[in-house]
């Protein structure tokens, strides 16, 4: 900072003491986790090895009770970048890049940059690698770093997954989880983007230019790959299998067909129950790769910290969507239900209160808001979310009455049917219409968290007035009305 800058803030902090500016603008770590189910440590799972993360909530808020707009990444991300909800931005798969629909839209890191702020992609932001630049990013993104697979084992297997896919064109891929033994934690590519991540911090702790730095983890994505060393964390024998009851009764294309698993070499493609060996393996994978995810989010927070920028940033962590790990029989995402639908979410921000805990009501489109306001940027007035900054002022203020969930599902003798879920203190209501002209109703279902979370009680008499209140609400689902 120079010596006038510097002379002209000591002023005004003498002159007007309770202004509370800064004479910078608050930088952004915006850091993405994929298929991050929110249960860690600090979520109250003790079975879960998250220290950073944990660290993270307790300098910041923790939000309890937050939800993604559709259950597969890139539409989940197209949503979040543009603050608007899938019915608006029309991405509702993990393919289709968000510019392609959207080539005049707004996107957060293009609203930033048109601000002052550099904007940086590492890892996996969006799902499609190069999409928003240039309109969101100042220079390219940077995906691609680091390995998928580190050991001998998984290496050769992913070769002859490639040959079998070059051969007979069938998506396939290495084994759904590796142990990668003795190796550096940059091996991977988590380890390598928090590397380049790291880097930069370091770089703009030597620079005035506010940045906006968007770090995308992919673990514990498929496949479930870490260092040894995070594996060890973990007892196997330990680990429980859930239960494999029906998702919700009488209404089986609200499921997942888990296709993604098998794309995996050890998985078998035609298997409708895995054995409890192979559950159990796979769960042992995905927390080690959720704590070698965690111990990459701690590297960021630590040069934060050593380079001094912490006073002026924001950290932002949030999870694309949830993820089934055997729960009801089911594996990967894709429905409108409370595991794919709900997400880790955290904010700490300077200013703000530490270690807070709040059950309001909240969804990923309200984070593109939530950030202008916190860095005293315009909210633009299109979106869809509604800024969280009064919640991170009081965790306890009367907040949302519902927040919206969205997915296709194909219903047999019908076609496509589009699941409308809004999830209310204590229901998750949801509308299945046809996909076409007429949006008819299909289906109806009604799930009461303080009864059997397992039931649709929809057809009950007694839940008809409910019911009807329930689908006014869902009626504003993409229309950028909040419930």
């Amino acid at each position: 900072m120079s010596r006038l800058k510097k002379l002209l803030l000591s002023l005004g902090l003498l002159l007007f003491p309770n202004l509370g500016f800064s004479a910078q603008k608050l930088n952004i770590l915006f850091i993405a986790v994929d298929d991050l189910r929110p249960e860690l440590r600090c979520y109250g799972n003790k079975e879960i090895h998250s220290p950073n993360i944990d660290a993270l909530a307790a300098r910041g808020t923790l939000f309890e009770r937050t939800y993604c707009q559709v259950a597969v990444c890139g539409a989940s991300r197209a949503s979040l970048m543009t603050g608007l909800r899938p019915q608006t931005t029309r991405c509702w798969d993990f393919k289709t890049p968000m510019r392609e629909m959207n080539p005049d839209a707004l996107s957060l890191p293009q609203h930033f940059k048109a601000h002052g702020y550099e904007t940086i992609s590492l890892g996996k932001i969006y799902h499609s690698t190069n999409d928003d630049f240039p309109q969101g990013w100042s220079e390219n993104p940077s995906r691609g770093i680091g390995k998928q697979y580190a050991s001998p084992t998984g290496i050769e297997a992913k070769k002859k997954a490639s040959r079998i896919q070059r051969t007979t064109g069938v998506r396939t891929n290495g084994p759904a989880s590796e142990n990668g033994g003795d190796v550096s934690d940059n091996v991977y590519t988590d380890g390598a983007v928090a590397k380049s991540a790291v880097i930069r911090l370091k770089k703009y702790a030597t620079t005035e230019k506010p940045f906006f730095l968007a770090v995308g983890f992919t673990k514990p994505h498929l496949p479930f790959n870490a260092p040894a060393k995070y594996w060890d964390l973990y007892d196997r024998a330990k680990i429980k299998v859930p239960a494999r009851d029906k998702m919700i009764n009488g209404l089986p294309y609200d499921g997942s067909s888990w296709g993604e698993l098998k794309n995996y070499s050890d998985i078998p493609k035609k298997t409708k129950v895995l054995n409890d060996a192979k559950t159990r393996e796979l769960i042992h994978g995905y927390r080690a790769a959720v704590s070698y995810m965690d111990a990459q989010v701690g590297r960021l927070v630590k040069a934060l910290d050593e380079t001094g920028l912490s006073k002026n940033t924001v950290i932002v962590l949030w999870g694309d969507h949830g993820y089934y790990l055997g729960d009801y029989g089911e594996w990967c995402k894709h429905t409108t239900y409370e595991v794919a639908a709900k997400i880790p979410f955290i904010i700490a921000a300077p200013g703000q209160k530490k270690g807070q805990r709040t059950k309001a009501l909240t969804e990923l489109v309200d984070l593109f808001p939530t950030l202008c306001e916190l860095s005293g940027l315009p909210v633009p007035k299109n979106l869809h979310g509604v800024s969280l900054k009064p919640v991170l002022a009081n965790p306890e203020t009367p907040w949302k009455k519902g927040a919206f969930s969205q997915y296709f599902k194909n219903k047999k003798n019908v076609g496509k049917v589009l699941g409308t879920s809004i999830r209310t203190n204590r229901y998750r209501y949801t509308e299945w219409r046809k996909k076409n002209q007429s949006g008819a109703l299909e289906d109806v279902t009604l799930i009461d968290f303080q009864g059997n979370p397992n039931k649709n009680i929809a057809a009950d008499p007694a839940h008809r007035d409910l019911i009807k209140e329930l689908a006014r609400s869902a009626k504003k689902s993409g229309t950028g009305l909040k419930p």
